[in-house]
This record gives C-alpha cells, structure tokens and sequence, in this order.
C-alpha cells in the first residue's frame, strides 16, 4: 500500500479523516509502522493526493489530519478489452492494470473461456471494487475504473467494437501474429487481450474483419497477467 485510499464517508471536517477498516488501520501500523505524529501518503477516492499526519491510533481506528494538494498520475489512455481468466488471474490483471493507470476495462466472452468462470462471486461489484483498490493502493492513484461484462462474442464484436474502436489505435494481442506490437504510442489504444490459449482462428478472424490489427510480443507466450502488462509496457 503505497497510498492509503480515503473515502468521501471518513472525512470528519476541519481536515479531518477517521478510518474504522481494519484492513487499512492494521496495515498503517504493522506495515508501514506510522506512529501518532507521523505522515502518510493519503488520497481521496476520485479525488486528490495529499498527506495525512496521525494524531490517535488504536486497534480499532485511527484519526488523521488530511490534507489534499495534488491531482492523481494522469489516465493510461487505453481501453483493455479482456477475455474473462480464471478467477484468481482475473484479481490479479485488474490489480497490475489498474496501478498501470488503466480506467477502462471490457470482459468478454471467448469460446476458450471456462464457463463456470462467469459464476466466480470474484466478478461481483464488491470484490471488482476491492481488486480496483489494491491497484489504486499500489499505483499512486485515486480515480476508480470502469469495467463492463460482455456475455456474446460475435455481437460485441459486430455491433459494439467499431464505435469502441473508433480514433483509437486497435491492437489485438496475439501469438503469432506477424506484425510486433508497437512502441511508445501517443495517442488512445484499445487493446484486446485473449485467453490463456489465445482467441480461436474464427474469433481473431472476425475481430480483424471488424478493425482489430493482431500483433504480437514475440515468441514466448505469457500467462494473462504477465502478457498485460508487458504490453502496456511497450505501448506506452
């Protein structure tokens, strides 16, 4: 945790924060050791980054005094467009993605997706959010992502994906693909990530058909959540 994420419900007045979340209370005080007196790196939650000096703390709570002074890192400007991993990879890319700065993920079906996947009580809002934190805790950041969850491949790709794609550089993650993924892009990215095992030849052909460009990282083919952010990597 390298920014302890307040919300709008903590804030006291006259500057000030109480935290009652055990989580984030034990991991001020046997994590990062901070002691009454002591500063720590504090940020709204969609809002701006600051310090927070302790004033009291104990086992249950602890008070800060807030102060907000400067706006979050700017916004990876990407749209991730994922086909759904397994429960624990899924945690796991929306945690690295988000503290790479990403705002805007689509899950999707793919026909190489485990079906039971869909039923993971992982995707509810509640642990999504929580994933979206713990990025936002690691990366420095406050502004929470959006995500939204697409069940039909071939309409996504056929009625949705050409508006999402439009202005914007679309690049398709794929083994074998001819064409490297490219470097330092400028501008807006929809990048399209598949399954361990890759998209089918009928799901890469139709996402080509309908903008996607398939590139591709090398030779070594990466777990899901070593592929994103190697790719986010080398594209921004």
């Amino acid at each position: 945790m390298n920014l302890v994420i307040l919300y709008q419900e903590e804030l006291a007045g006259s500057g000030m924060a109480v935290i009652r979340d055990p989580r984030r209370v034990l991991h001020i005080q046997n994590i990062l050791r901070a002691m009454p007196g002591e500063q720590i790196k504090v940020g709204l939650l969609n809002g701006r980054i600051g310090e927070g000096e302790i004033i009291s703390s104990t086992p249950e709570m602890m008070e800060l005094q807030v102060e907000f002074s400067s706006e979050p890192p700017p916004v990876l400007p990407v749209t991730l467009i994922l086909a759904l991993p397994r429960p624990k990879t899924y945690k796991k890319v929306l945690q690295a993605a988000t503290a790479m700065g990403v705002k805007k993920f689509i899950v999707i079906e793919s026909w190489k997706v485990d079906k039971s996947y869909w039923n993971s009580p992982v995707l509810s809002e509640e642990e999504t959010r929580e994933q979206f934190i713990l990025g936002l805790e690691q990366g420095m950041d406050t502004a929470l992502p959006e995500i939204s969850f697409k069940r039909r491949f071939k309409p996504f790709v056929e009625d949705e994906l050409p508006e999402i794609i439009k202005g914007r550089l679309p690049l398709l993650a794929h083994p074998g693909a001819v064409s490297p993924c490219p470097r330092n892009v400028a501008g807006p990215v929809v990048l399209c990530v598949g399954p361990e095992g890759g998209f089918t030849g009928y799901e890469v052909a139709l996402l080509e058909k309908h903008g996607m460009q398939p590139v591709s990282i090398g030779a070594r083919i990466l777990r899901t959540e070593f592929a994103v952010c190697a790719l986010l990597g080398k594209i921004f």
